[in-house]
C-alpha cells in the first residue's frame, strides 16, 4: 500500500513551530545566559570545566565556559556562537553579551504570549539600538594613545574581572608594551595591530609569575644544530632565512639509474655532495653569523656551515619563521642562488642559547625595530599558565581595539544605565505598537549592572533603585556601580572604564541576535529515524560465524 507524501513527510521530518518554537528558544537562550551570569565582573565566580580528555580548566572566561559546552538546542547553539563571533571580533565583552541577548529575548517573551508579530518587536529593538549607539557616541571621551598611565589604567579596568587581577599591573604592562611593538601605522592615523601573527606567548612553566616578560624579539623552542661545534652566543648577528632544504633532492618521481662501472657509485655521491656545497657556497657568500630554515638541513651541510663559524637551526614553524624576519628585517627566501645582500637580517643585538628547565630556547633579542615579540609567561602549574594566557589575549585585544579607535565609555554598568534612562524618555514620542517592545529593550539594557551588583553580593532591589534615580534625568552619565565592593561611585574617580569599541559591538551583536532568534518560527530537523522492517520485507538470513559456535551451550542428552 502506498503511502500519501504528507504522511511520508510527517514520519520523516521532526516539526514544531509558531509561537511554541519562539518559547523554545527563548527559553534555551536563557538558560546559556543563567550559565554565565556569575562569571560578570570583578567579584564573578570562577567555573570548573571537564574536558573530553579527563582535564580540567578552572576560568571565569564567558568565552571558554561556552566552548566546553555541548547543547542539543540549536538556538542554544547559536548563543554559543555570539560569544566566539564577540571574542574574534574585539577580544572582550564575551559575557555582556550572552547576559545582554539573553534578557532581550526574556522581555519579548510578554509580547509574543500578546501575539505582537515578531517583525514589529524586531523594528522597535533596531530602533533602540540606533538610538543606543547615539548616547554612547555622546557620552564617549577621547583619550591620548601617548598616556601611558591612563592606557594601562583601561586595559586593567577591562581585565579587572578576570583571575590575574590579583597579580595588579603585571598582564596590563605586558599587554600593552607587546601591542605597542607589533602595532604598524598605515597613514591618515590608522594603524593596524596584528596581535595574532606577531605577538606569541611562550608559556613555560617553572618560576614565579612576576618573571614574565616582553622581548623585544623571538625566542623559539630550539637549539643550534651541533651544540659543540656551533656558537651558541652571537652579538649583532647576520641571519639568513630560508625556506628550502639544505640536503639533496629526492626526485618527483620514482627514477632509475644504472651503474655499469664500480666507480660510477662514487661519481653518484660525489653528485650529491658537490650539489650540498654549492648551496652552502652560495649563503656563505654573504658572511652568515646565524642560518635558519624551514626545512631539513643534511649532515654534510652542517659540516661546511660550522667550518665557517655559522650557527644553524633546522625545522622551524613558517609563523616563527615570520616573526623573525620582521623583527632582524631579513625576508625568507626560496632558493639559495637568489640570495641579495637586501635580503640578509642584521636589525637583531643578540642571538642566544639559553636552557630553562630541561629545555633549550633560541633568543634573537635586542632588535632595533621590531614589528613581532614574544610573550615570555613563568609560572607554577600549567593550568595557572592556561588561565593567565586566555586573561593576556583579552587584555592585548583591549590595547589593541583602544589603538584603533582611541574613546572610551563608562564601565560598572554606567553606560548601560545612561542609555537605558536616554531610551525610556524617548519611548514616550514613540507613536504605535512599536513603543512597548521599544520600552522593553531599555528595561533590558539594566541586566548587566542588575548582575554586577548580584555578584558583588550588595542588595540589587536598593542598590538598583539607587542607581536608576542618579540617571533618571540623563544627568549623571557616569555614576556606576563598583564591582569589587558594590558600592555606587563615579566611575572617572575609580577608574573603571571600558573601550568604546567593546561596547558598540556588545550592544549589535546582542540585539541582532536576538532580532534573529525571535524571527526562527520553525524548527524542521531532517533525521530520518531507523524504521522497523515492515511484515512484507523478510528479515535477512543470519549467517553462523565461528565466535557463535564457541559461545553455543551444549545441553546434557
Amino acid at each position: 500500500m502506498l503511502q500519501s507524501p504528507l504522511l511520508v513527510l510527517q514520519d520523516s521530518l521532526k516539526r514544531e513551530s509558531g509561537s511554541k518554537v519562539q518559547h523554545a528558544n527563548i527559553q534555551a537562550s536563557k538558560a546559556v545566559a543563567d550559565i554565565v551570569r556569575t562569571t560578570l565582573g570583578p567579584r564573578s565566580m570562577l567555573k570548573m570545566l571537564l574536558d573530553a580528555g579527563g582535564g580540567i580548566v578552572v576560568t571565569n572566561d564567558g568565552n571558554a565556559i561556552l566552548r566546553e559546552l555541548d547543547l542539543a538546542h540549536p538556538a542554544a547553539k547559536s548563543m554559543i556562537e555570539l560569544s566566539r563571533t564577540q571574542d574574534e571580533e574585539v577580544g572582550d565583552g564575551t559575557t555582556s553579551v550572552i547576559v545582554l541577548a539573553g534578557e532581550m529575548l526574556h522581555v519579548a517573551k510578554a509580547f509574543i504570549d500578546k501575539d505582537y508579530h515578531p517583525t514589529i518587536i524586531c523594528r522597535a529593538y533596531n530602533k533602540a539600538l540606533e538610538d543606543a549607539i547615539a548616547v554612547l557616541d555622546k557620552i564617549a571621551m577621547s583619550i591620548d594613545l601617548k598616556d601611558r598611565a591612563m592606557m594601562l589604567g583601561l586595559i586593567k579596568s577591562c581585565i579587572g574581572t578576570k583571575f590575574t587581577s590579583q597579580f595588579g599591573d603585571l598582564i596590563a604592562d605586558l599587554a600593552l608594551d607587546a601591542t605597542t611593538t607589533v602595532g604598524v601605522d598605515l597613514g591618515q592615523g590608522l594603524r593596524e595591530v596584528d596581535i595574532k601573527k606577531y605577538i606569541k606567548v611562550e608559556k613555560v612553566p617553572g618560576g614565579q609569575l612576576e618573571d614574565s616578560k616582553v622581548l623585544k624579539g623571538v625566542m623559539i623552542n630550539k637549539d643550534v644544530i651541533v651544540p659543540g661545534k656551533m656558537r651558541r652566543k652571537i652579538v649583532n648577528p647576520r641571519i639568513i632565512l630560508l625556506d628550502c632544504p639544505l640536503e639533496y633532492k629526492k626526485g618527483e618521481n620514482q627514477t632509475n639509474a644504472e651503474l655499469v662501472k664500480e666507480e660510477d657509485w662514487g661519481i653518484l655521491l660525489k653528485m650529491e655532495e658537490e650539489y650540498i656545497e654549492s648551496l652552502c657556497v652560495q649563503i656563505l657568500k654573504f658572511k652568515p653569523d646565524l642560518v635558519i630554515t624551514e626545512k631539513g638541513l643534511s649532515d654534510l651541510a652542517c659540516h661546511y656551515l660550522s667550518k665557517a663559524g655559522v650557527s644553524a637551526i633546522r625545522r622551524l614553524r613558517k609563523t616563527d619563521n615570520n616573526r623573525i624576519a620582521r623583527v632582524c628585517g631579513a625576508v625568507i627566501v626560496n632558493r639559495p642562488d637568489e640570495l641579495q645582500e637586501s635580503d640578509v637580517g642584521t636589525g637583531a643585538g643578540l642571538f642566544e642559547v639559553k636552557k630553562i628547565g630541561d629545555e633549550f630556547f633560541a633568543y634573537i633579542v635586542d632588535c632595533k625595530d621590531p614589528k613581532a615579540c614574544t610573550v615570555l609567561l613563568r609560572g607554577a602549574s600549567k593550568d595557572l599558565l592556561n588561565e593567565v594566557e586566555r586573561n593576556l589575549q583579552d587584555a592585548m585585544a583591549v590595547a589593541r581595539n583602544i589603538i584603533k579607535n582611541p574613546k572610551l565609555v563608562p564601565g560598572g554598568g554606567a553606560a548601560e544605565l545612561t542609555v537605558s534612562a536616554a531610551l525610556k524618555q524617548k519611548s514616550s514620542s514613540i507613536e504605535g505598537i512599536e513603543k512597548w517592545p521599544y520600552e522593553a529593550a531599555a528595561v533590558a539594557f539594566e541586566a548587566i549592572p542588575r548582575t554586577l551588583a548580584q555578584n558583588c553580593g550588595v542588595n540589587v532591589i536598593r542598590t538598583m533603585t539607587a542607581l536608576q534615580g542618579k540617571h533618571a534625568n540623563g544627568e549623571n552619565a557616569w555614576i556606576g556601580i563598583d564591582g569589587n565592593t558594590g558600592v555606587i561611585s563615579d566611575m572617572k574617580e575609580r577608574k573603571i572604564w571600558d573601550a568604546y569599541n567593546v561596547k558598540e559591538q556588545t550592544f549589535k551583536t546582542a540585539i541582532e541576535a536576538a532580532c534573529m532568534l525571535l524571527r526562527i518560527d520553525d524548527i524542521v530537523s531532517g533525521i530520518k529515524k531507523k524504521q522497523a522492517p515492515s511484515a512484507d520485507q523478510a528479515p535477512r538470513p543470519k549467517v553462523e560465524t565461528e565466535g557463535d559456535a564457541d559461545n553455543e551451550q551444549i545441553l546434557p542428552d
